[in-house]
């Protein structure tokens, strides 16, 4: 896979704009953009090509003039499926900043953190029967439903922060059984947690592995959570220009490989709705709001840094 990385600019503070260029799955139809209402439909066009637009008419305009610092634009090609091989890879080579951008939805608004990923897979036995006399066995679909609900009632299910009423826990896949006739004596299921900032990941899978001593559990992904500072110098610059709110976001993005290195990392995009789903759209408007807000910022990033 390949990333495209530009930069116009030099010196302090180093500004990384990050986009992502591809989209999830969609029907044929969703790839045929169209504009309503001041709205641009399609696929992407939220979550997030409408970002990467405004972001690189904006490079082109802040290379007609360079601005007073470093600004470095990462467009990369597999965030939706996990970022390893695009952002995670320019990190690990070096391409961060003093603060990191990245266009994901938000509808102008600035989130600061973002949940932790858990991805794990969870193997629960049974005792195989033939199907006319199931009382014979123990079907491991029952037990991996009964595992499940274990794992729910956890009281670190129960706990909450400013921005997040709770930890996310859904239950993503399951596999089981091999034909009618028999009791299942195996079931598989892929478990999905979005832990909060604050929360430990291996004290959480120590306890899912206590409460469940019979089942066999793996680790499919983990991520860190992001939990970028309101006052730091430049996201609070960042909210003078957009006269917004600070948030946080259920889903991950690829803020968690800058935060990772320390680096203060935001998500901050355009307006619209229904990314991932039918009659995703984005507002044209919002597109040159967003490109100024972003400009506004960069061209004035060493004005009346005392009176933030």
């Amino acid at each position: 896979m390949k990333s495209i990385v530009a930069s116009v600019g030099t010196g302090t503070p180093v500004i990384v704009l990050n986009g992502h260029l591809d989209v999830v799955p969609g029907l044929p139809e969703d790839f045929e953009p169209h504009t309503e209402d001041g709205k641009l439909f399609g696929r992407g066009s939220y979550d997030m090509l409408g970002a990467v637009a405004s972001m690189m008419v904006l490079m082109a305009e802040l290379a007609k003039t360079a601005p007073a610092c470093n600004v470095v634009l990462t467009l990369v090609p597999d965030e939706e499926s996990g970022g390893e091989a695009g952002t995670g890879h320019l990190v690990k080579r070096g391409f961060v900043g003093d603060i990191a951008i990245c266009g994901e939805p938000t509808n102008l608004n600035i989130a600061i953190q973002a949940k932790g990923i858990l991805q794990l897979i969870v193997k629960v036995p049974g005792v195989a029967a033939h199907g006319s006399r199931p009382w014979l066995g123990r079907n491991a679909i029952f037990q991996a439903l009964e595992s499940y609900r274990t794992i729910a009632s956890l009281n670190v299910f129960e706990e909450s922060t400013p921005f997040f009423d709770r930890p996310s826990l859904n239950l993503a896949k399951i596999s089981a059984g091999k034909v009618f006739n028999q009791v299942p004596d195996s079931c598989v299921m892929g478990i999905d947690i979005r832990y909060l900032p604050g929360q430990n990941p291996d004290e959480l899978l120590n306890r899912i592995r206590t409460s469940l001593p019979d089942a066999e559990i793996y680790v499919h992904l983990q991520g860190s959570p992001v939990d970028t500072p309101p006052d730091n110098v430049w996201v609070r610059k960042l909210r003078r220009y957009a006269k917004t709110d600070f948030f946080g976001q259920d889903g991950s993005a690829d803020t968690r490989f800058y935060a990772e290195q320390g680096v203060p990392a935001v998500e901050f995009g355009p307006s619209g709705a229904n990314h991932h789903g039918p009659d995703e759209y984005v507002e044209i408007r919002s597109l040159f709001e967003y490109k100024e807000i972003l400009k506004k910022f960069i061209s004035n990033i060493k004005d009346d840094e005392d009176e933030i």
